[in-house]
């Protein structure tokens, strides 16, 4: 089983719309599992149609809570609360959940144990049968933390199911940025694919990813979504590509039948033939070869 990890430096790039084209693709002539690692944010179900099958709590960590039988307001909570999370009182002291950051000093510091740590629920994750096979995502709720670690749950329990069924790849929406969840969605792949955009912006963050997967040893190529609308930016970005010895495998053009398809709930390779699929097909083709 290989697994292929979709990137980008940056939100907006089309990551999702090429992860459900290949998804499609993939589909059609081998066994595949997916997960959607973007849990701050996850929409490849918009995509995929999914049916929800099974679901699960996620407690990602635990906030501080003061006992105010046991709580003698001495104030040493608050002295070594580095998050002014402890909240002053005359007779007792309390925490405010928003503002703890679970790192448990508080704890340690209470002369007579009046605080312990009580789990939280963070959000839930969800395993569903989309049209091309089992999907694993999952929704952080507002204000949480530990994302990289929900990430790691969904695409330890994809890789499970993948390794059960001998599926030959794990497909994996990878969250935009380069911070932990990008880290925990990366972790074990064995090519990833950074999906960029011919803009100032796009072109920064591709160098910002590119080096994080070169930290981990994880091989990467790049694709260029709607490459012709800045002919000179797609040209500069492939000079980069070139220098860093990163193919480029792939040049997508912008073309709004993939807004017509995504308005239907559709991957463009199912929607429609035409120079995006056409593309598409050679990406997957050359992402196969790559990956067996």
């Amino acid at each position: 089983m290989k697994q292929l990890v979709i990137l980008s430096g940056k939100g907006g790039t089309g990551k999702t719309t090429i992860a459900a084209a290949l998804a499609h693709l993939a589909s059609q002539e081998a066994s595949i599992v997916l997960a959607d690692a973007d849990v701050d944010a996850a929409n490849l179900e918009l995509v995929l149609s999914p049916q929800i099958q099974a679901e699960g709590e996620f407690a990602g960590g635990g906030v501080a809570v003061i006992d105010p039988e046991l709580c003698t307001a001495c104030g040493i909570c608050d002295e070594v609360c580095r998050f002014e999370a402890v909240i002053p009182g005359d007779e007792v002291y309390t925490v405010d959940e928003l503002g703890c950051e679970g790192c448990g000093a508080c704890v340690y510091a209470c002369p007579v144990e009046a605080i312990e740590m009580q789990e939280q629920l963070d959000g839930k994750w969800f395993r569903s049968q989309a049209r091309y096979g089992p999907l694993f995502h999952a929704h952080l709720f507002a204000a949480r933390e530990n994302s990289g670690k929900l990430v790691t749950l969904i695409k330890n329990k994809a890789r499970d199911l993948a390794l059960e069924r001998g599926a030959d790849y794990l497909l994996v929406d990878g969250p935009p940025g380069i911070g932990c969840p990008v880290i925990a969605a990366i972790s074990g792949t064995d090519l990833t694919l950074l999906v960029t955009e011919p803009t100032v912006a796009g072109a920064h963050d591709l160098g910002r990813i590119l080096g994080v997967a070169r930290h981990f040893g994880i091989p990467a190529a790049v694709c260029i979504n709607k490459y012709d609308l800045n002919p000179a930016k797609t040209k500069e970005i492939a000079a980069w590509c070139a220098a860093q010895g990163v193919p480029i495998m792939g040049r997508i053009p912008f073309d709004q039948e993939v807004t017509r398809a995504m308005v239907q709930g559709k991957p463009i390779t199912e929607h429609s033939d035409g120079a995006v699929t056409e593309e598409l097909q050679r990406v997957w083709a050359w992402l196969k070869a790559r990956l067996d």
